[in-house]
């Protein structure tokens, strides 16, 4: 959810440090000057930050600056992916092998895997089979690629769950 900022007649501070429309400082200059600045160009006066002292104010169409928020956050929301793939208890071999290719895709990509093992009404009482079901997609998706699990297997109301990512991913975040 994007906070909106504070714009025209809004913005409360005396005094800002103001951005033209063409990006350059204008420097620190009184709030009735940067308005008369942006009706004179047929824009908005944004607060871009209200952080630094005094806050940093934009000269922009409004409506655009919105759009450039939203894709921020859109972009945030892919980078930061965990792809799920779910595992019941009577799953054939032949459909865990597709979810083991399917999680092999999603690790290449760069995201994390949330595998979760669903378990109904009496499978909840065979855990035992249920934890070597997962291991055992865990072994196969190990012969396929690198892997490094984060945390153990979690026992959930609904069943088991755990986080995979590739250990290729780890090893590059320690070297940055």
């Amino acid at each position: 959810m994007i906070k909106k900022p504070l714009v025209n007649n809004r913005i409360r501070a005396p005094e800002i440090r103001l951005i033209d429309d063409a990006g350059k400082q204008v420097g620190i200059v009184s709030l009735e000057k940067a308005l008369q600045m942006a009706r004179e160009r047929n824009l908005d006066l944004i607060q871009v930050t209200d952080k630094a002292d005094p806050p940093v104010c934009k000269i922009m169409d409004y409506g655009k600056y919105l759009y450039r928020l939203q894709k921020k956050e859109k972009k945030v929301k892919k980078s930061t992916g965990i792809k799920g793939i779910r595992l019941r208890f009577n799953i054939s071999s032949h459909d865990l092998e597709t979810r083991v290719l399917q999680a092999e895709k999603f690790l290449k990509k760069g995201n994390k895997v949330k595998v979760e093992m669903v378990l109904r009404g009496r499978e909840k009482r065979l855990s035992r089979f249920a934890k070597e079901k997962v291991s055992q997609f865990i072994e196969d998706l190990r012969k396929r690629i690198p892997i490094k699990p984060e945390g153990e297997l979690k026992r959930t109301p609904r069943g088991f769950i755990i986080i995979i990512s590739s250990s290729k991913e780890q090893q590059t975040t320690k070297d940055n």
